[in-house]
């Protein structure tokens, strides 16, 4: 599988505010992490246990997105700016759509996605 190459969107770049340029590096870095993270787990020989990695992270992303979006709301309600938990959302949600855009991950992503879901269905006590 080929490597994925991650990216920060310009948008979020720019909704930044001008004293912003620490959470740029650090957005900087974050993503050069995840992207050498998810390559390694790409790599594998195991083209399902490559996308059963790839799905691990996206949940992690997908985890780390909600959490932001609640930073967003607790914020607002104390009356501070939410902009850098707006962007770190904004972010993360970016991944998972990069993650998903890369070559044909998408549909087995899903697949696995749909599968975990069954698994947990039929387990004792795991669902219905």
């Amino acid at each position: 599988m080929d490597e994925i190459e991650l990216y920060i969107p310009e948008g979020i770049i720019e909704s930044l505010p001008p004293d912003g340029e620490d959470t740029k590096q650090d957005m900087g870095r974050a993503i050069q992490g995840w992207e050498r993270e998810l390559n390694a787990a790409l790599t594998v020989e195991d083209d399902d246990e490559a996308v059963s990695a790839a799905l691990n992270h996206i949940q992690h992303f997908e985890t780390r997105w909600e959490e932001y979006d609640e930073y967003v709301v607790e914020l607002r309600a104390w009356g501070q700016s939410p902009i850098y938990a707006m962007a770190w959302r904004d972010l993360h949600a970016s991944v998972v759509q990069q993650i998903y855009e890369h070559d044909d991950l998408a549909e087995r992503i899903d697949r696995e996605r749909h599968a975990r879901i069954f698994q947990d269905g039929i387990r004792p006590g795991g669902g219905s």
